[in-house]
C-alpha cells in the first residue's frame, strides 16, 4: 500500500477521535470542574506550579515518549507493518488516550495525589500499598531500559550527547528567563527554540566521546539531581524546549512521507510467531504490547499524569488536550516509524541481508531483527531511514537528520529518566507513610527526597550496566503494559463510585489489556528469563524476581477491584 494513503488514515483517525471520542469522555465522564485545581489551591513552589497548557504540553509529552514510541514499532516490524500499525492506531484511541486521560483527570479531582493513592480510595485500602510497590518495581525497569538505550546512543552517536549537555544548560537559562524574569511567552518560546537549534549545530562540529559504562555513571547522578530540583528549574523549560524539537521532526518526517508518494515496500504481514524476543519465536499475541508498549498505550504514562502533570495543570479545560492529545501525538510519531522504515529500511539494511529479507513475507520476520543489528539496531534503522526519507523528498543534510533522529531518542529517553527518578521520589513517600507516626525517623530518611531519588537511580542503572537492554526492554514492556491495565481499572473504579458515569469505555479496555499482558508475562517468564539467566545470572534473577512479584501483586489488584464495593470508595 502507498505510504501517503496510510499517513492520511492515521491523521484523520486521529482528528476524528480526538473530536469525538475525546470529547464524550470529557463531557459523559469528567463533567464540570468541582473545585479549583492543586496547582494553584496547593501551590508550594517545588512540585504544585501552574503552568502554560503549551509549556505543560511540552513537559508531559517528553516525559511519557521517551524512547519506546520509536523502539518499539521498529521492533514490531518483524510481524509486518500492518499489524504494528493496528495495534498503534486502536491502542491509541480506545486504550492509551483513555487511560491517560481520565488518569490525569482523576489525580487533578483528588489533590493531585498518585493513581496509586487513588486505588486505595476507590478499591480498597490495602489495594494503594500493593500497586505503589508495583510501581516502584515498573519504575526502576524505566530506569534500566531507557537508561540501557540512550546509553548505546551517546557511544555509537557522539554528536548527541554534545547536544544534550547544551540543552541541559539553555533549559537552565530558559527557565530563568521563563519564571525569574517573567519574559513574554513568545519571547521565551523563541529563545528556546534558537537555543535548540544551536545545540543540534555545535553538537555536529563537537562530538563527544565516552563508554558506555561512564555514561551509566553520568547517567545516575544527573537523574538523581534532576528528580529532587524544583520542577521549573529544568524540567519545565527543558521538556517545552524539547517538545519543539518533536514538533520540527514530526512535521519534516510528516511532509517528506505525504508527498514521497512511495510505497511501503516492506510486507504487510509475515509470521504469527517471529524471532522478536532474545531470538525466540514470540507470538504476535499476546507479546505484541511488551514491544510497541508505548506507541500503543502505557502504564507510566498515568504515572507522569497523576504525578507531575496533575499538579502543573492551571485549567481543567486544558486536560483534553495534554491527556488525550499527546496521546495521539505519540501514536503519530510512532505511524512515522513504521511508515519511514516500510518506505526506505531495505535500502539502509547491507545489500546481503536486504536479499534474505526480500526473499519472502517468511524470510522478512524470520532475519528482521538479525538485519537491524548490522545499522544500530531499532534505533539506527529508524534514524537513516527518516533521513533518508526526509532528504529524498525535501534535499535536507542526511548528516544533520541522523543528528535529528537520534536527539528524538535521547532527549526524550533523558526526559523520562529524570521525570521517572521524580515519580519514584513521590512512590517513596507513600510507601513508607505508614510509618510517619510510628517510626518517624525511618520515615523521614527513606522519604528524604536525595535518598528517594537515589535508591532507585542506583538499582536501575545497575540492571542497565551491562548494556542488555534487547533483553531489559520486553521485560519493561510488560510491567508497563499491565500497569496501563491496573490503572484503567482504578480509574473505572472512580468512574463507577465517585462520578457515578458509564464505565464501558474503561473497563472494556481495561480487561483486555490485562488478559493480554497476563499472558504476556507468564510467557516471558516461561520462555524468555532463562535465555537471561544462561546470560548473565544476577541479573538475570533479578530480573525474573521482579516480573515474578509483579504477576502476583498484578492479580492479588485486580481481585481487590472485584471483591471491593461500593462502600470502599470515599
Amino acid at each position: 500500500m502507498n505510504s501517503t494513503i496510510l499517513i492520511f488514515i492515521g491523521l484523520i483517525l486521529y482528528v476524528f477521535f480526538y473530536k469525538s471520542y475525546g470529547n464524550f469522555l470529557k463531557k459523559s465522564i469528567v463533567g464540570e470542574p468541582t473545585k479549583e485545581v492543586p496547582s494553584k489551591r496547593l501551590y508550594d513552589g517545588v512540585d504544585f506550579i501552574p503552568a502554560n497548557k503549551y509549556v505543560l504540553f511540552g513537559h508531559h509529552f517528553a516525559s511519557i515518549a521517551g524512547a519506546a514510541p520509536i523502539v518499539g514499532p521498529a521492533i514490531a516490524l518483524a510481524w509486518g507493518w500492518l499489524p504494528a500499525l493496528l495495534w498503534i492506531w486502536f491502542g491509541n484511541v480506545f486504550i492509551g488516550a483513555v487511560h491517560d486521560y481520565l488518569s490525569l483527570m482523576s489525580s487533578v479531582r483528588y489533590d493531585g495525589h498518585s493513581v496509586q493513592w487513588i486505588a486505595g480510595k476507590v478499591i480498597k485500602k490495602r489495594t494503594s500499598y500493593i500497586f505503589s510497590w508495583f510501581i516502584l518495581f515498573v519504575l526502576i525497569l524505566v530506569v534500566a531500559a531507557f537508561g540501557a538505550v540512550l546509553g548505546n546512543i551517546f557511544v555509537k552517536q557522539p554528536s548527541v550527547p554534545t547536544a544534550y549537555i547544551l540543552q541541559v544548560l539553555f533549559a537552565l537559562i530558559l527557565g530563568f528567563i521563563m519564571y525569574r524574569i517573567k519574559a513574554n511567552f513568545g519571547i521565551s518560546t523563541i529563545i528556546a527554540i534558537i537555543m535548540l537549534a544551536i545545540s543540534i549545530i555545535l553538537a555536529k562540529f563537537y562530538p563527544l566521546y565516552a563508554s558506555y559504562k561512564i555514561w551509566m555513571v553520568v547517567f545516575f547522578f544527573y537523574i538523581i539531581i534532576a528528580a529532587a530540583i524544583p520542577v521549573n528549574v529544568l524540567l519545565q523549560p527543558r521538556d517545552y524546549m524539547n517538545s519543539w524539537l518533536l514538533v520540527f521532526g514530526l512535521a519534516l518526517g510528516g511532509i517528506a512521507v505525504i508527498f514521497s508518494f512511495k510505497p511501503m515496500a516492506i510486507p504487510a504481514t509475515t509470521i504469527f510467531s517471529a524471532p522478536v524476543i532474545g531470538g525466540h519465536p514470540t507470538p504476535f499475541w499476546p507479546a505484541i504490547p511488551l514491544i510497541v508498549a508505548c506507541g500503543s498505550l502505557s502504564g507510566f504514562h498515568a504515572l507522569v499524569a497523576s504525578g507531575t502533570t496533575s499538579k502543573q495543570l492551571a485549567d481543567e479545560a486544558d486536560a483534553l488536550f495534554i491527556g488525550y492529545g499527546s496521546m495521539l501525538t505519540e501514536g503519530f510519531l510512532s505511524t512515522l516509524v513504521v511508515l519511514c522504515i516500510g518506505i526506505a529500511g531495505l535500502n539502509i539494511v547491507p545489500p546481503e541481508k536486504a536479499k534474505a529479507l526480500t526473499s519472502s513475507a517468511t524470510a522478512f520476520g524470520t532475519h528482521y531483527i538479525s538485519a537491524i543489528k548490522a545499522i544500530g539496531g531499532p534505533v539506527g534503522i529508524f534514524a537513516k531511514s527518516y533521513a533518508t526519507v526526509v532528504n529524498s523528498v525535501l534535499k535536507i543534510p542526511k548528516a544533520f537528520m541522523l543528528i535529528l533522529a537520534a536527539m528524538w531518542v535521547a532527549a526524550f529517553a533523558m526526559t523520562t529518566l529524570d521525570t521517572t527518578n521524580r515519580l519514584a521520589r513521590y512512590t517513596f513517600a507513600e510507601i513508607f507513610e505508614p510509618l510517619k507516626d510510628s517510626a518517624k525517623g525511618l520515615y523521614d530518611l527513606f522519604t528524604n527526597k536525595w535518598i528517594a531519588s537515589i535508591i532507585p537511580a542506583a538499582i536501575g542503572i545497575g540492571l542497565a550496566w551491562t548494556g542488555e537492554w534487547k533483553v531489559i526492554w520486553p521485560a519493561f514492556g510488560a510491567a508497563n503494559q499491565m500497569l496501563a491495565s491496573i490503572a484503567l481499572i482504578t480509574v473505572c473504579g472512580w468512574v463507577i463510585r465517585i462520578q457515578k458515569k458509564p464505565s464501558w469505555p474503561v473497563l472494556i479496555p481495561a480487561m483486555f489489556l490485562w488478559l493480554t499482558v497476563t499472558l504476556a508475562m507468564i510467557w516471558y517468564i516461561i520462555k524468555i528469563i532463562p535465555i537471561f539467566i544462561g546470560k548473565n545470572p544476577f541479573q538475570g534473577y533479578v530480573l525474573a524476581a521482579i516480573m515474578v512479584v509483579m504477576l502476583i501483586l498484578n492479580l492479588i489488584l485486580v481481585y481487590d477491584f472485584f471483591t471491593s464495593d461500593k462502600e470502599t470508595a470515599r
